[in-house]
């Protein structure tokens, strides 16, 4: 197997999620120490699913070195940077799960001031483009649909948990 360009794109952003996943358990475990409560449960083994069936067929499918288009390529790494923004914005509140602690105020700083879900924008526009620059549009159609779903139902499920702690707690 020759690996290229897309597969060492691929291995970073599996590299990097994997540390997200490490981060947002530890911060998870210190939330709920501390009184916080978690919602939505049901949905989350999706979101693993789907994300790593994400990843898994794009190193699958790729070619090695696909024709780089030096605009995706950039779009990616504007959305790379604006994720670490969100996660750096909610410091110790980031997870991958809906973590609520009563009484906090919700953060409205950084990318928060714009966007009530920065993160789920970064990752709703990242899954249908990551597929597109690797050639595989069909794929980013696919997952990205998929994603959106998701995405429905986990939303309507965070506001209706963050809903008592929108005027400050």
């Amino acid at each position: 197997m020759i690996l290229g360009w897309a597969h060492a794109l691929i291995a970073l952003i599996a590299v990097q999620r994997l540390a997200e996943l490490v981060l947002a358990q530890r911060n998870t475990r210190r939330l709920l120490a501390e009184g916080a409560e978690e919602h939505g449960k049901g949905h989350y083994p999706l979101f693993i699913l789907l994300h790593g069936s994400w990843l898994a067929a794009m190193a699958l499918l790729t070619q090695p070195s696909p024709p780089l288009n030096i605009w995706l390529l950039g779009a990616f790494a504007l959305l790379f940077a604006a994720r670490f923004w969100v996660i750096g914005t909610l410091g110790r509140f980031w997870t991958t799960r809906i973590i609520s602690l009563p009484g906090a105020p919700l953060v409205r700083r950084g990318p928060f001031r714009w966007l009530r879900h920065p993160n789920y924008t970064v990752v709703a526009l990242e899954i249908p483009l990551v597929p597109a620059l690797l050639g595989l549009h069909w794929a980013g159609i696919v997952w990205g649909l998929m994603n959106l779903a998701l995405l429905t139902w986990r939303i309507r499920v965070e506001n209706a948990a963050l809903a008592p702690r929108a005027d400050g707690g």
